[in-house]
């Protein structure tokens, strides 16, 4: 219970962030901005800017800087990400967090649109945030461009359209799409949070071994809920990866197995967790309860 009221308390703030940070519905063109603000808010888990405001907090500071803007702008292009992910020239999905597809609301050049906003705000937000701390504020951006480019996000999801049509994948390809795809997003809210914090880069490099566990064991979940969950509990269209055939954790290795490697990913990112400073018990119940989710 304190975990949930935790979070609760997390994501209220990322959702005040997203209100102040993020142009109005009707600030003109009013379709695109509706159509980003109609994305933005469908709700979710916001998982990833919890993770960065809670790994900023950490420690008390006088000296820390806001961490909220950087929440904010990973949000704006983790909702990016799903805009385009969704479009009918890739996963051609028609609900998200539980509402149609925003291509389903609006249109496809819209969404498209959209999401190409999101993106650009999210690295304006940065610069313009910490304009007074320029050396934080070239960390961020750098931080996060890497990650949403051609190696990581973007690389990963190519990957996975590539993997669609393969009938011999391999367990190191869907590590790989798994990895950039999903796991880098949250290994970087976890760095983007101790960069806020002013941590070394020896503390980021036990955030970037958690993340990479906490985002595999993450995504391995998702593929087991894909079978064994419904479409109104995910609020995302359940199945389509087994009438699909695709390359799943779950089709290469089964239920059981799956299961056991999430347990060891979340025992891997809760032990990194528990080696950083301050009162780590959140971010370490916060990774269990996620891999509970498949029990």
């Amino acid at each position: 219970m304190e975990v949930t009221n935790k979070l609760k308390d997390l994501v209220t703030r990322v959702e005040e962030g997203l209100e102040r940070l993020v142009p109005t519905a009707d600030t003109r063109p009013a379709r695109l901005h509706s159509a980003m603000r109609y994305s933005l808010e469908a709700g979710g888990k916001r998982l990833r800017p919890a993770l960065l405001l809670a790994v900023a907090e950490l420690e008390p500071s006088k000296d820390r800087a806001n961490p909220l803007p950087a929440a904010v702008a990973l949000e704006c292009l983790h909702t990016y990400s799903l805009i385009h992910d969704d479009l009918p020239c890739m996963d051609d999905d028609d609900l998200r967090r539980g509402r149609p597809t925003a291509h389903r609301q609006f249109d496809e050049a819209t969404a498209l649109l959209a999401g190409d906003a999101l993106l650009t705000h999210a690295f304006a937000l940065l610069a313009e945030a910490y304009a007074d701390d320029p050396q934080l504020s070239h960390a961020l951006i750098r931080e996060l461009a890497i990650t949403a480019g051609s190696q990581k996000l973007i690389g990963g999801q190519m990957e996975d359209l590539l993997g669609e049509a393969k009938s011999d994948a391999s367990t190191e390809d869907l590590d790989y799409i798994h990895l950039n795809k999903t796991a880098a997003m949250i290994e970087t809210a976890l760095v983007m949070g101790g960069l806020v914090a002013g941590w070394s880069e020896e503390r980021r490099v036990t955030l970037r071994e958690a993340g990479r566990n906490l985002g595999l064991a993450f995504q391995i979940v998702d593929d087991i809920l894909d079978v064994t969950s419904d479409t109104k509990t995910l609020g995302k269209t359940v199945g389509k990866d087994e009438a699909t055939a695709k390359t799943t954790y779950v089709r290469l290795h089964g239920l059981g197995q799956s299961r056991v490697v999430v347990a060891e990913r979340t025992q891997h990112a809760v032990a990194a967790f528990a080696s950083l400073p301050g009162d780590s018990s959140f971010l370490q119940a916060l990774a269990r309860s996620m891999a509970e989710r498949v029990k």
